[in-house]
């Protein structure tokens, strides 16, 4: 089973930290090893396999979920919030690269050496541009490696169609994000109230979206969402750095 990273009081990201056992409604703690004699003598029904650590009281009142965990659904079964929503929706974007990309028209001419980066707007862009105009926001932070798979290069150079319609995207190399001590899995943050969290396989398929609104878990996705903007750089600026590289 996976875990899935919930939060840290640790400037370093290190410890302590807890984690999600992904399928189950067991959460991992990381913290120091519990060895002073005299608390491990007042320990009460200890098993061989148990170990103790020590973790700051801040990191369970932050991090800890207070509900219990939801159940995975397809995500056309939440598309309507894209429509529905009030004011903001954010997206982090962690993965190296994404099926539904590469099984795409657009990808298949990109691969070909074609211009794919101002084609003409797709439901998703046109709705983006209908909600826009009402004066909704769209926002997405795309996580990116040193060098940039094909995955990343390929949604730098679509980056403008989205760009082109309201959704304002900004870049950030993953080392950056993990020493913020971001979350290493892709979510939408609704209103800053909902999280959509994604469910993805070995092949970069999406399984599903985890709909979430426990109060410790859109906190910390609000917290990143902050320090994920303020910290990344523009889809223009960020492919012209890419682009002076090489």
């Amino acid at each position: 089973m996976t875990l899935r990273f919930l939060g840290t009081t640790s400037d370093g990201g290190d410890c302590p930290t807890l984690y999600a056992v992904e399928g189950t409604d067991e959460i991992l703690v990381q913290g120091d090893v519990e060895t002073d004699p005299e608390h491990l003598a007042q320990l009460r029904g200890v098993k061989p396999t148990e170990a103790f650590v020590r973790v700051p009281r801040e990191l369970l009142a932050r991090f800890a979920p207070r509900s219990e965990p939801s159940q995975l659904m397809p995500f056309g079964e939440v598309a309507h919030v894209f429509t529905d929503f009030r004011h903001t929706a954010w997206r982090l974007e962690t993965r190296r690269g994404y099926a539904t990309d590469r099984c795409s028209e657009p990808w298949a001419r990109w691969k070909a050496g074609e211009d794919v980066d101002h084609d003409e707007p797709d439901a998703w862009r046109r709705n983006v541009a209908e909600q826009v105009a009402r004066g909704k926001t769209f926002g997405r932070v795309r996580l990116v490696d040193q060098p940039l798979t094909q995955g990343q290069q390929f949604l730098l150079a679509r980056a403008p169609s989205n760009v082109a319609v309201g959704d304002e995207v900004r870049y950030l190399w993953r080392a950056e994000a993990e020493r913020l001590g971001l979350p290493d899995f892709d979510f939408w943050l609704i209103d800053s109230r909902t999280l959509l969290r994604f469910v993805f396989d070995e092949q970069d398929t999406t399984l599903g979206v985890v709909v979430c609104e426990d109060p410790a878990e859109v906190l910390a996705a609000c917290q990143a969402r902050d320090a994920a903007w303020h910290h990344a750089v523009a889809a223009v600026d960020f492919a012209e750095r890419v682009r002076s590289t090489m």
